[in-house]
């Protein structure tokens, strides 16, 4: 039973209710503050994955193709647009919250769905989940998104909830997939697939803090080259080394 994707969905819908019921009562430098301190959080879910890297040349070489791959292919633009095409559906039937012009919700509402549907931490977590089980991940990120969707329904409304949707159909197909390929795996291709998500956790909280907009989206394609790397790596490379 994909319990960590339940509780994260449920977090979004629960951090949506709680923004609706308080409406405008937060302020913008208590939201601004509280969100410096989600991302610090993501970082730090970030770093406990990659110490339990195996292969760092392996991890390296799947972040740096992975991310070519995702740039030449314009991955990032295509989730965006996806977003877009959620959100058109999305906002047909909620009107944009007042001092919010309609660009403004559409934008701000695509932000929200790209979080939480497309976003590097919940790719990572479904798919862990799905190969062994560890749901530390996503409940880890369902303690991030309660807040964020909590922020996000004080601006754009209680459609942020409806996310929850998308999200639960995305998350599933990766958990159920995951667990096709778990057999295929050892060990070590695990642990430098979790070094590898971890990285990618850690920089989405430098997006989230504001410090660099790294192009977290592109970088997605890296998780499906690490394990195979990493298996060449070990079965191949490292005997000639040594």
């Amino acid at each position: 039973m994909p319990v960590g994707i339940i509780t994260n969905v449920a977090s979004v819908v629960i951090g949506g209710l709680l923004g609706a019921a308080m409406g405008g009562r937060l302020r913008e430098p208590f939201k601004e503050k509280l969100n410096m301190v989600l991302g610090s959080c993501a970082m730090c879910m970030g770093i406990s994955s990659i110490v339990k890297m195996e292969n760092m040349p392996a991890v390296i070489l799947a972040i740096i193709l992975g991310t070519c791959i995702g740039l030449m292919v314009h991955l990032g633009e295509k989730i965006n647009a996806a977003g877009k095409w959620m959100q058109a559906g999305m906002s047909r039937f909620v009107p944009a919250p007042q001092g919010l012009s309609r660009k403004e919700f559409d934008e701000r509402l695509v932000t929200a769905i790209v979080l939480f549907c497309a976003s590097g931490t919940g790719i990572y977590g479904a798919i862990v989940s799905g190969m062994n089980g560890d749901e530390s991940v996503l409940l880890a990120k369902s303690v991030l998104d309660l807040p964020t969707a909590l922020i996000f329904v004080c601006t754009l409304g209680v459609v942020v909830s409806l996310v929850a949707l998308p999200q639960l159909a995305i998350f599933l197909l990766l958990y159920y997939l995951a667990g096709v390929i778990f057999p295929l795996t050892n060990p070590a291709m695990i642990a430098d697939f979790k070094a590898c998500g971890g990285l990618i956790v850690f920089v989405t909280g430098f997006r989230m803090i504001r410090v660099k907009d790294f192009t977290v989206a592109d970088m997605i394609p890296a998780m499906a080259l690490v394990m195979p790397i990493s298996w060449i790596w070990t079965a191949y490379i490292l005997p000639v080394l040594s």
